[in-house]
């Protein structure tokens, strides 16, 4: 599955959009030594990232099956538990928590290829049609004309 709007860093990470159902999300991510710690498992930036999209996509997502997805969305803030070192295919799933017109309160987990949970995060978004800054393309993508 296609992502809804190209993100080049979640292109560079190699993350896939395997789910982006009303209010929930599901992204993989195959583990590559280019995204290891000096321990040699996930990095925490790699899995704050994803827990971050995941959790964006489900702000994002339609509130019924076959509707449009919301506008875009930005990050106000984000807390995250790390659980156990990530490993091998990473799962990151997000859930839409609450909404209101301007805001989504989310929450999302990360699991590893044993299923174990690797983190787990809170997150709060804000709706935006577009952004005053980085040229016309993105904000015209954003509403959806490019």
């Amino acid at each position: 599955m296609e992502f809804k709007v190209r993100i080049p860093f979640v292109e560079l990470l190699g993350m896939e959009l395997q789910r982006f159902d009303p209010g929930e999300s599901e992204i993989h991510l195959e583990l590559r030594d280019e995204l290891t710690n000096s321990w040699s498992v996930a990095h925490g930036g790699v899995t704050m990232t994803l827990l971050d999209v995941a959790m964006a996509h489900a702000a994002r997502s339609p509130l019924a099956p076959g509707g449009e997805p919301q506008p875009g969305v930005v990050t106000i803030e984000m807390k995250t538990s790390f659980m156990r070192p990530g490993q091998g295919r990473l799962v990151a799933t997000g859930r839409r928590l609450h909404m209101t017109a301007s805001l989504a309160f989310c929450e999302g987990s990360v699991h590893d290829t044993g299923g174990q949970l690797v983190g787990h995060a809170t997150g709060t978004f804000k709706y935006m049609k577009g952004l005053p800054v980085g040229g016309g393309r993105r904000i015209q993508r954003l509403n959806g004309t490019d």
